[in-house]
C-alpha cells in the first residue's frame, strides 16, 4: 500500500512562492512548530509549519508515489455512497461479496481476520502458507473467472479497498461519443437563435454541418448520424434551451448570469425593501367611465419581514407619478379605514438600506397608520423613463436616495415579491368576480362581464387581505437558522427582528415625504386656495395681497391625488402647514381625485345646481349600493348606473329640457320600483358598447 504522508524533516524539499527550497532546520516554539528554509541562492526563511501545510504559497514535493488530490480516480466515499442507495442494492451486495473473495484470497478468511473466522475457515485451498498464485488459481476456478481477473481484484482492493472493486460510476453520454468540435459548433448555432423564432432540429443540424465543413474542411470532423445527432441536440437543449420552451423563456434563461446567483441577506426590519408592479389577473370597473379595465398593482415589501409597506392600484398602466406616490407611502402611510380589522395596524419598520425594482416596477410617522413608515436609501431601477423623471430624481437626490440601474429581466433579484404576487392570485384574486386567470389558456368565456368592483374597492380588499391574512400567516421563507422547522409570520418576524437588532432607523423629519407629492401652483384668495378643483383652507396661508416671491407669482401647493381631503403648503419661513378641504368634515375616509370627479358628474346629471357636498353624498350612496350584494344584485345596480352612460356635465340649455327626476323610491334602491323590462326605460347604447349585452339580467 502507498503512503499518503510525507516526512517533514531536514532535507525535505518544497516549493515556496514558486521557488524550490529545502528544510535545513526544525524549531519547536511556544507558538507552534517552525522550519528554516533555504533557497538555491542561500537565503534563509523561517516559516510556521501550519503555513506550509495550509497556505497556497507552499507545496510539498513528495519523494515517492502516493495518493494525490489531483489523481484521476473517483473519491472512495462518492463511489460507495452511489451504490449504497436502494436502487443499487444488488450492485452493493455483489460488491461486498467480491470483497469477501479478495479477503479470503489474501488472508484465508472472508472477514479478513482470524479472530472473526467462520466455520471451516481457512479452507485448504486458501491457507495462508500456500503460494499466492495457487490461491489465485483456486479462486478463479471457484468463480469461473480468469486468474488475471483475480489478480486485478486483489491489486485494486489493495489500493482503494472495497471502492476499488466497484464498477465505474461514469457512463458514456452521446456528447462524449461526438467530436468536441462538432458539439462546439452546434452550441454556437443554437445560441444564435436566442432572439429568433424557435427553429427546427433539422435546420440546426444542417447549419452545423455546413459550418463545420467550412471551418475545418471536408472529412476532417466526423459528422454524427441522424439518430445520434438528434440525441445530441436533446443533450445540448439542457445547456442552451432552444426547442422545447417558449422563446421568451429561452431568452430569460440565456440572460442568466454565468456565475452562481448572489443574494442580499437582510439582518433587521427596514434594511432592504423590494418594489415591483404586476398586472392583476382580475378586471375592475373604472369609476369614471363604468367600463372594465385592466389594473396594475404596485407594492413595496420589507425584505426581512415580508411586510407590505406600500401599495398602489392603477388602471391600464402605471406612470411616473405612481412611482413617486409609492415612495410617498413609505414616508407617510395611509390612514386605516373604519371598516378595517383592528390588526391592520403595525409599527414602523424604519429606514431600509436598499430598494430593488424591475423594469415594470413603479417605482413622518402618523398615528394609527395603515402601514409602516419606511424611507428608502437606495432604489435600483431599470432604464424606464418613469424612473428617471426630473421630479423623482431631484427629490431622491435631496433625500440622499441613490438610483442605480437594475439588470434586465432578473426577477430572481426580487424573489419574495414575485412569490407575493403568486400568493395574492391564488388566495384572493381567484375568488373575486372578474378573475381572468394567469394566461389565455386559463381564461373563461367572458370574465369581463363579471367585473363589478371599482378600483378603490378592489384596492381596499387587497389591503385588508394583506393586513388580516398575509401578514399573520406563517411563511416558509421566514425562519430562524437556529430553529429551522419553526415558520414565522411577517408580524412575528418583525418582533423577532426588533429583538435581534434593537433599533430601527426612522425619518428625521415627517414632512420630508411631502416632497414626493404632485405640485400645483396656485394663488392665495380670500376664501383659501383652489387646487385640483377643491378649495382648501387652513392656518399659515398668506393674505391675497401678499406677493409671491416665485417667478410665476404663484405659490406651490403639494397635493395627493389619492387623498384630496388635505393639501400641504410650505411658507417662506420653511414651515409646513396642513390645509383641509372645505367638505372634508363630512368624510371619515380618504377620497381620491378620480372619485370626486365622478361624483361631480353624477351630481350634475341628477341635480340642477350640484355642489361638492352633494357630489360626495351621491358618490357614497352609489358605492354602497353593491356592498354585500350578490352578483346578480350588483349587476342590477350597475345597470341602474348606466342610465347616465357618459354622465356629462350639462349646460344651462340642457338643464331646461331635463326630464323630471325619478321617484325617491328609485333613488333609494327600491327593487319593487325598478322595472327594467318596461319599454321606454331602456337605454340605447352603441354597438361597440360593452355593457349593452354584458350586464343583462341573469
Amino acid at each position: 500500500m502507498t503512503a499518503g504522508t510525507v516526512r517533514l524533516q531536514v532535507g525535505t524539499r518544497l516549493l515556496y512562492d514558486g521557488e524550490a527550497v529545502e528544510v535545513i532546520e526544525t524549531v519547536a516554539t511556544a507558538a507552534g512548530n517552525e522550519v528554516v528554509l533555504k533557497d538555491r541562492l542561500g537565503r534563509l526563511l523561517r516559516v510556521a509549519v501550519r503555513e506550509l501545510l495550509f497556505s497556497d504559497r507552499a507545496q510539498i514535493v513528495p519523494d515517492g508515489q502516493g495518493p494525490s488530490s489531483s489523481d484521476d480516480k473517483e473519491l472512495s466515499g462518492a463511489v460507495l455512497a452511489l451504490f449504497a442507495g436502494k436502487v443499487h442494492t444488488k450492485t452493493m451486495a455483489k460488491l461486498l461479496e467480491r470483497a469477501e473473495h479478495v479477503r479470503e484470497v489474501c488472508t484465508g478468511y472472508k472477514s479478513g481476520s482470524a479472530e472473526l473466522a467462520a466455520a471451516g475457515e481457512p479452507r485448504p485451498q486458501y491457507a495462508p502458507d500456500l503460494p499466492w498464485m495457487a490461491r489465485y488459481e483456486a479462486k478463479a476456478a471457484e468463480l469461473g473467472l480468469s486468474v488475471r481477473t483475480i489478480c486485478r481484484w486483489v491489486a485494486a482492493a489493495g489500493e482503494d479497498g472495497e471502492a476499488g472493486l466497484a464498477p465505474s460510476i461514469r457512463i458514456d453520454t452521446v456528447l462524449s461519443r461526438c467530436d468536441p468540435r462538432w458539439v462546439e459548433v452546434a452550441v454556437e448555432v443554437m445560441v444564435e437563435y436566442t432572439d429568433e423564432a424557435t427553429p427546427m432540429g433539422k435546420t440546426v443540424l444542417s447549419q452545423t454541418q455546413a459550418r463545420v465543413i467550412a471551418r475545418y474542411g471536408e472529412g476532417v470532423v466526423e459528422i454524427p448520424g441522424r439518430s445520434k445527432a438528434y440525441k445530441a441536440l436533446e443533450e445540448l437543449e439542457k445547456r442552451h434551451p432552444t426547442f422545447r420552451r417558449s422563446t421568451k423563456r429561452n431568452r430569460d434563461i440565456a440572460d442568466r448570469p454565468k456565475g452562481a446567483y448572489g443574494k442580499l441577506r437582510p439582518t433587521r426590519p427596514g434594511e432592504y425593501v423590494l418594489m415591483d408592479t404586476t398586472r392583476l389577473d382580475v378586471f375592475a370597473l373604472d369609476p369614471m367611465t363604468l367600463k372594465w379595465v385592466n389594473c396594475e398593482l404596485t407594492v413595496a415589501m420589507d425584505w426581512y419581514t415580508r411586510c407590505i409597506v406600500g401599495l398602489r392600484l392603477t388602471p391600464v398602466s402605471t406612470k411616473a407619478v405612481d412611482a413617486a406616490m409609492v415612495l410617498y407611502q413609505c414616508y407617510r402611510p395611509p390612514r386605516v379605514l373604519p371598516n378595517w380589522p383592528p390588526q391592520a395596524v403595525w409599527p414602523e419598520h424604519g429606514i431600509p438600506r436598499q430598494v430593488l425594482l424591475d423594469r415594470n416596477a413603479i417605482d413622518g410617522p402618523i398615528a394609527k397608520a395603515a402601514g409602516p413608515a419606511v424611507v428608502p436609501e437606495t432604489i435600483v431601477v431599470d432604464h424606464g423613463k418613469i424612473y428617471v423623471s426630473a421630479h423623482l430624481t431631484s427629490v431622491c437626490a435631496r433625500m440622499g436616495i441613490s438610483i442605480q440601474p437594475a439588470r434586465l429581466r432578473t426577477g430572481r433579484d426580487k424573489g419574495p415579491i414575485e412569490r407575493f404576487f403568486k400568493t395574492l392570485r391564488q388566495d384572493l384574486l381567484h375568488a373575486l368576480p372578474g378573475y381572468k386567470g394567469p394566461d389565455l389558456a386559463s381564461r373563461g368565456v367572458n370574465p369581463e362581464s363579471q367585473a363589478f368592483f371599482y378600483l378603490d374597492e378592489l384596492a381596499d380588499k387587497i389591503r385588508q387581505w394583506i393586513a388580516a391574512d398575509y401578514h399573520r400567516r406563517p411563511h416558509d421563507g421566514l425562519l430562524e437558522p437556529s430553529l429551522p422547522k419553526f415558520r414565522m409570520s411577517p408580524m412575528q418576524m418583525f418582533e423577532h427582528g426588533m429583538a435581534r437588532a434593537g433599533f430601527i432607523e426612522v425619518p428625521r423629519d415627517p414632512y420630508l415625504g411631502l416632497e414626493f407629492l404632485q405640485t400645483e401652483w396656485r394663488t392665495m384668495q380670500h376664501y383659501g386656495v383652489e387646487a385640483l378643483g377643491c378649495i382648501y383652507t387652513g392656518e399659515g396661508l398668506y393674505k391675497p395681497g401678499h406677493t409671491s416671491h416665485y417667478r410665476n407669482r404663484k405659490w406651490p401647493i403639494q397635493v395627493n391625488p389619492d387623498d384630496i381631503t388635505h393639501a400641504y403648503f410650505r411658507d417662506l419661513d420653511r414651515k409646513w402647514h396642513v390645509l383641509t378641504w372645505e367638505h372634508a368634515a363630512g368624510l371619515d375616509m380618504p377620497l381620491s381625485l378620480d372619485a370626486l370627479r365622478f361624483g361631480r358628474k353624477l351630481a350634475a346629471s341628477r341635480c340642477e345646481f350640484p355642489n361638492d357636498r352633494l357630489a360626495v353624498g351621491l358618490l357614497l350612496e352609489r358605492w354602497n349600493l353593491g356592498l354585500g350584494m350578490t352578483r346578480q344584485e350588483r349587476r342590477m345596480a350597475l345597470r341602474m348606473a348606466l342610465d347616465q352612460p357618459d354622465l356629462p356635465i350639462e349646460t344651462e340649455d340642457s338643464r331646461r329640457s331635463k326630464v323630471p327626476e325619478p321617484p325617491q323610491s328609485e333613488l333609494e334602491g327600491d327593487d319593487d320600483a325598478l322595472d327594467f323590462d318596461t319599454p321606454g326605460d331602456a337605454v340605447e347604447f352603441d354597438e361597440d358598447d360593452f355593457y349593452s349585452d354584458a350586464l343583462e339580467d341573469l
